[in-house]
């Protein structure tokens, strides 16, 4: 019989930006992966240095079978991006018949500027 490659597993993850550490949540998910936790914080947080701390950041974790792994930032969520540009500390408690605060034209287009970076993003002219 023929063996087969083992897939990279990928994980997804929310890590404050240049905040990340070894404890929960990124230690136990990479740990039983068999991936050195403090190795990706290192990286991470060197890679994060030049974004406002901690503002959460979802990365994509690669884990190849030999214990190696490859990572990608993205840019923030954009209901995070909202509530930074409207000033609120959290949405709305009844959507639809109260409103939490205002966002101006300027700051979507600059949300969506930001946004257009993202590899998700890039079959989009």
């Amino acid at each position: 019989m023929s063996k087969k490659a083992a897939a990279a597993s990928l994980l997804k993850l929310i890590v404050p930006a240049g905040k990340a550490t070894p404890s929960p949540p990124i230690g136990p998910a990479l740990g039983q992966r068999g991936v050195k936790s403090m190795d990706f914080c290192k990286q991470f947080n060197d890679r994060t240095k030049d974004i406002i701390l901690e503002t959460p950041t979802p990365v994509a974790i690669s884990i190849k079978p030999d214990r190696t792994f490859t990572f990608a930032v993205k840019s923030p969520p954009t209901s995070w991006l909202l509530k930074r540009a409207a000033g609120v500390a959290k949405g709305a408690a009844q959507p639809g018949k109260e409103v939490a605060g205002t966002v101006s034209l300027k700051h979507i287009y600059a949300i969506s500027q930001m946004k257009a970076k993202d590899p998700v993003m890039s079959h989009i002219g």
